[in-house]
């Protein structure tokens, strides 16, 4: 091999190495992967997962109920097929709470069995019933000039929530800032760290690669 067809195959390979890196750090970037903060500020990070989550809020803006709706679907459904899994992760967080101490009434709450796994799923398909809330004209009136005014309902963009061990409620939050339009970011309690992360998995699973560039999930 000639030493210029040499230095155009490293140029090649160089060039795939770099479009594939930064393919897979598109794709990082919109799976929302659970974020580690034990090497680096907390501070950094909250402001990098705040940064993705309202790009993602301009792209979920946008939906249509359509889409939105069946992507609910797809998350009841993936809930329902993933019962094996959830329980699985959601006994490892039970025995921590156990050995830590959590009393009856939180380990009660942070429990999932086939059950109320169902139960998550139907809610799910109960927010797919709703109305969609974006678009919605709320009140209008025309000027002397002619000129209509409307209040149209719009997403808030993106929503923070901090709430305690409950898996249903990773759910319920997740389900209706997707029907509404918004991007969310949610800090649940470390005690149901397993259970949510497997949810989250679940959640992202249903999207689907084709949905992922415009949402976080």
């Amino acid at each position: 091999m000639s030493e210029k067809q040499s230095t155009e195959q490293q140029s090649t390979e160089q060039q795939s190495t770099e479009k594939l890196t930064t393919e897979q750090d598109a794709g990082r970037e919109f799976e929302g992967e659970t974020t580690r903060t034990e090497d680096q500020d907390l501070p950094g990070a909250i402001r990098e997962l705040s940064e993705r989550a309202r790009a993602a809020s301009r792209r979920l803006a946008q939906l249509d109920r359509e889409r939105k709706d069946r992507t609910l679907a797809a998350v009841a459904q993936g809930l329902r097929e993933s019962r094996a899994a959830l329980i699985e992760a959601n006994q490892k967080d039970l025995d921590r709470g156990r050995e830590s101490g959590l009393s009856r009434a939180l380990l009660d709450r942070l429990a999932l069995d086939e059950a109320r796994i169902e139960q998550l799923a139907a809610a799910v398909e109960e927010i797919i019933a709703l109305d969609d809330p974006v678009g919605r004209v709320v009140q209008g009136r025309t000027l002397p000039n002619g000129l209509r005014l409307s209040q149209v309902t719009v997403p808030l963009g993106v929503i923070g929530v901090i709430y305690e061990a409950r898996p249903n409620v990773t759910v319920d939050i997740a389900a209706l800032a997707l029907k509404s339009g918004n991007a969310a970011l949610l800090r649940g309690g470390s005690a149901a760290q397993s259970t949510n992360e497997t949810l989250l998995a679940v959640i992202r699973d249903a999207c689907g690669p084709r949905r992922r560039r415009w949402t976080l999930c």
